[in-house]
């Protein structure tokens, strides 16, 4: 079992959202678990945890994202790290750092930074 339970991200459209991470989440393994309607989007791995859920805020404030915040994804390939960048920029997300080496920190640290549409930093990365 993980520790970690689950992770919340902000968003101001859900829909949006959904759109994005259905696809972006999907290159990763993840799917999008089944919801009554109204409900935010959600996802896992392999049915389990942590679980990724999209929320609007509860205070009614505007989602914003955490500065020097992120969420890092393993991926199991390269190809994989270089598919979820390209995805993530397609639809609508911003580049924070191309697929590529990333020797500071690891021999065989290949990781790809995005941006998704409210701004939430997200990272894949592959050990290999």
């Amino acid at each position: 079992m993980s520790v970690i339970s689950h992770i919340t991200l902000g968003t101001n459209d859900p829909a949006r959202a959904g759109r994005f991470y259905d696809e972006v989440l999907g290159i990763l393994g993840f799917d999008r678990l089944p919801k009554p309607p109204g409900k935010p989007p959600a996802y896992e791995k392999g049915g389990t945890m942590p679980t990724i859920y999209l929320y609007t805020p509860e205070d009614g404030r505007p989602a914003t994202w955490g500065n020097g915040t992120h969420v890092a994804f393993v991926a199991e390939t390269k190809d994989t790290v270089d598919a979820f960048h390209a995805a993530a920029l397609r639809l609508g997300g911003l580049c924070e750092g191309k697929p590529g080496p990333r020797p500071n920190y690891g021999e065989n640290y290949y990781a790809a930074y995005v941006r998704d549409p409210d701004g939430n930093k997200l990272q894949a990365v592959c050990y290999s």
